[in-house]
């Protein structure tokens, strides 16, 4: 803290100086900031990456889903086909190509006017038949 003597020829009144006193302050920063900058590069601990190729390669194009339609009247439809409920697992796989069909997804879509039961008759034949990877489609109306 400082003292300034006040009045001309140096009486003894003294009166405190309440102004502080940042040069010390900006001086360690500076020596702070110094000693960051050339020590933060050698902290640093370099690490080898096997990053992947820039372009990877293209995947295959997935198949043309099964689309499986049940119309109002009841009717169902595996893509353009007709079928029945009874043959609807046989025409499935015939329409995904035989092999592991059970593996594939299908895709239900139904008319807004189609019965709950109608509905749940073919996800449960579905489900008895080992196809258990079944998606449902919507169509916005507006």
């Amino acid at each position: 803290m400082g003292a300034k003597l006040a009045g001309p020829g140096g009486g003894k009144t003294v009166e405190q100086n309440s102004d502080i006193n940042v040069t010390p302050f900006v001086d360690i920063m500076l020596v702070l900031l110094i000693i960051f900058m050339v020590a933060a590069p050698l902290a640093t601990v370099s690490i080898r990456l096997d990053l992947p190729p820039p372009n990877p390669t293209p995947t295959e194009e997935p198949e043309e889903p099964v689309y499986i339609t049940i119309q109002e009247s009841g009717s169902l439809f595996i893509a353009d086909q007709a079928t029945t409920l009874e043959t609807l697992p046989a025409d499935v796989c015939a329409a995904l190509g035989g092999g592991e069909c059970r593996e594939e997804r299908l895709f239900i879509r139904a008319d807004a006017e189609v019965k709950y039961n109608a509905f749940m008759e073919v996800m449960n034949t579905l489900q008895e038949n080992g196809f258990f990877k079944v998606g449902l489609l919507n169509e916005d109306i507006t």
